[in-house]
C-alpha cells in the first residue's frame, strides 16, 4: 500500500489505454461524524469511520484481486475534494482517485461515470462502498457483461430497493433523474429511466449494504459467527478480512449480547 495515488485529471493529456472498465468505488473520506452516521449508536462517530476504513479497504482488495486477471482498474471516486489525504494507506498501489463533481447524489454518479468515460475507460462501473462482502463473482459478471454488451446498463439489486453497482458504457444524465435516492423505489426508477432511453439493461444477484444497524447485525453474523458459508444464489461472499478483524475485536470488547441489544433498540428507531 501507498500514500499517495494518482489523481485523474480531465485537462491531462494522458488517458487510459483502449479496453479497461474502471471499477470505482463512490465514497466519501472517512472522517468521524461524516460517514456511516446512521450506525450512530451502536457505533461511536470514530467506530464507524474505523469501519467504513475496513469497508474501503475490503472493498478495494476486492476489485484488486480482479483486476489482476482482468481487463479493469480500481479507482475510488471521493468527495469532498481536499481530503485526499485521509485515503493515504487505504488502497492497493494500482488505484487512481477521482474527485467528484455535482451537488445532489444523481449528478456525482453521472459526472463520475461521464469523467471516467472521458479518460479512455471503455466502461465504467460505479460501486458503493458499503458492501464489503460483495462476491468477486458478481464484480467478475458485471465486468463482462459490459464486455459483452455495449450498449446497456448493468444493475447489481441491492435488497433494500436500492442497487450496489451500475455498470454502463455511455453516461446519460437522464439515467439518474428523478429518482428518489435512499429509498427503496431507487433501483425501480432507475430501470424506468432506462426502458424511457429505450436502453436494455441487465440485473446482477440481489446483495445487501450495510447502512442501519439491522444490516450491521446480518454482517456481524456473516462474519464473525457463521463465518464461510455461501451467500444468496449460493455465492460465496468476498472475506473482508478487515472488516472482520474489526468487528471481532468489537464484540470481544462489548460482548456479543451487549452489542446487539444496542443494535436491537438502534433498528426500532430507523
Amino acid at each position: 500500500m501507498k500514500f499517495d495515488y494518482p489523481i485523474l485529471d480531465l485537462q491531462s493529456s494522458l488517458r487510459k489505454p483502449a479496453g479497461l472498465c474502471a471499477l470505482a468505488i463512490m465514497a466519501k473520506a472517512p472522517r468521524a461524524g461524516a460517514v456511516k452516521t446512521r450506525l450512530i449508536p451502536p457505533l461511536t462517530p470514530d467506530e464507524a469511520a474505523a469501519l467504513n476504513r475496513c469497508f474501503l479497504q475490503d472493498t478495494a482488495m476486492n476489485i484488486a484481486d480482479l483486476c489482476a486477471s482482468a481487463a479493469c482498474e480500481g479507482v475510488v471516486a471521493y468527495t469532498p475534494v481536499g481530503a485526499e489525504f485521509l485515503f493515504k494507506g487505504l488502497l492497493p498501489d494500482s488505484f487512481n482517485l477521482l474527485p467528484q463533481r455535482g451537488d445532489a447524489f444523481g449528478d456525482r454518479l453521472f459526472y463520475a461515470a461521464k469523467d471516467l468515460l472521458a479518460f479512455g475507460y471503455e466502461s465504467v462501473c460505479l460501486i458503493d462502498s458499503d458492501s464489503p462482502t460483495l462476491p468477486p463473482a458478481i464484480l467478475a459478471a458485471a465486468v463482462a457483461a459490459l464486455t459483452r454488451r455495449r450498449d446497456g446498463v448493468v444493475l447489481g439489486p441491492a435488497d433494500d430497493g436500492g442497487y450496489y453497482l451500475i455498470g454502463l458504457n455511455h453516461a446519460d444524465q437522464h439515467l439518474f433523474t428523478s429518482v428518489e435516492w435512499s429509498t427503496e423505489r431507487v433501483l425501480s426508477q432507475t430501470i424506468q429511466r432506462a426502458a424511457e432511453l429505450h436502453v436494455p439493461f441487465e440485473l446482477l444477484p440481489t446483495w445487501y449494504d450495510i447502512d442501519n444497524a439491522t444490516s450491521l447485525v446480518r454482517l456481524c453474523n456473516e462474519l464473525v459467527f457463521t463465518p464461510h458459508q455461501a451467500g444468496g444464489e449460493g455465492l460465496k461472499p468476498y472475506s473482508a478480512q478487515r472488516t472482520r478483524d474489526f468487528l471481532s475485536k468489537l464484540v470481544q470488547k462489548r460482548g456479543r449480547e451487549q452489542l446487539f441489544s444496542v443494535v436491537s433498540t438502534a433498528s426500532t428507531f430507523e
